[in-house]
């Protein structure tokens, strides 16, 4: 059941990764409040069943031994539009999350009326969910914005691509050789998407900028990946390294 999307005045988004085992095992509450001029936002994400791994088991995986993370504050308003339009085109299920996990929204609207239910789009909201998450990194400096660098080196010409990823305010900022350009949020969000598909060998990848003919990206980690020998799709039926070349030179 939906309430009318423009009654709304708070939606909490709470999800649990299910059969997942630890340490990636964990759960989130995010509490979402229009306001007039920003969204009041809490966050409230747990780590769980870490007492069943041993302390060097979580740290090889690349945790801490405090990765829970709490969060209360404001949200710039631009996010709001896209959560209501989520919202409204969402479908519901009066069934309960099973093993597999999932998110679960309350909705309140102005009326004072309360809904609980799971929408069908998992998806849709798993993905809001997480942006939502790392624009709050963001504002509390947790975590710096994303930047993925792209260089393509041919015979005669070189392009220096830099894509700068800003969650907390919805905005994708690229500079081709030094010279900056608008571009979509949501399409360069699908380029994104591409970005984080295959397997890069990490044994082929170099620290240094390269300097030889071919196109190299370096994901925000420091490490330059060459696109044609270092990076492998995972799925032989979706081609990602063609989206990402092409998402790039669409910026030329």
């Amino acid at each position: 059941m939906h309430l009318r999307t423009e009654d709304l005045t708070r939606i909490e988004i709470e999800y649990d990764s299910g059969v997942i085992p630890p340490p990636y095992s964990h759960i989130f509450k995010l509490k979402i409040g229009f306001g007039k001029n920003f969204l009041d936002s809490q966050l409230d994400l747990v780590y769980t069943d870490r007492d069943e791994v041993s302390e060097d088991d979580i740290l090889n995986e690349g945790f801490t031994m405090d990765d829970d993370y709490h969060f209360q504050g404001e949200i710039p308003k631009v996010w709001e539009k896209p959560l209501r339009e989520l919202y409204a085109k969402s479908k519901w299920s009066n069934k309960k999350l099973d093993e597999e996990g999932g998110i679960k929204l309350l909705s309140k609207d102005s009326q004072g009326q309360i809904i609980r239910t799971v929408p069908l789009n998992q998806e849709d909201w798993q993905i809001f969910s997480q942006d939502y998450i790392q624009a709050i990194y963001e504002i509390t400096h947790k975590e710096a914005p994303l930047t993925i660098h792209y260089m393509i080196r041919e015979k005669e010409t070189a392009y220096d691509i830099n894509l700068v990823v800003r969650f907390s305010i919805r905005k994708m900022e690229v500079t081709v050789n030094g010279k900056v350009k608008e571009v979509d949020w949501d399409e360069t969000k699908e380029l994104l998407s591409f970005i984080f598909l295959p397997d890069y060998d990490y044994g082929m990848a170099t620290e240094s900028k390269p300097s030889q003919k071919g196109q190299f990206i370096e994901c925000g980690d420091g490490f330059w990946h060459d696109i044609q020998k270092g990076v492998f799709n995972i799925d032989d039926s979706f081609d990602a390294i063609s989206r990402i070349q092409q998402g790039f030179r669409k910026f030329l």
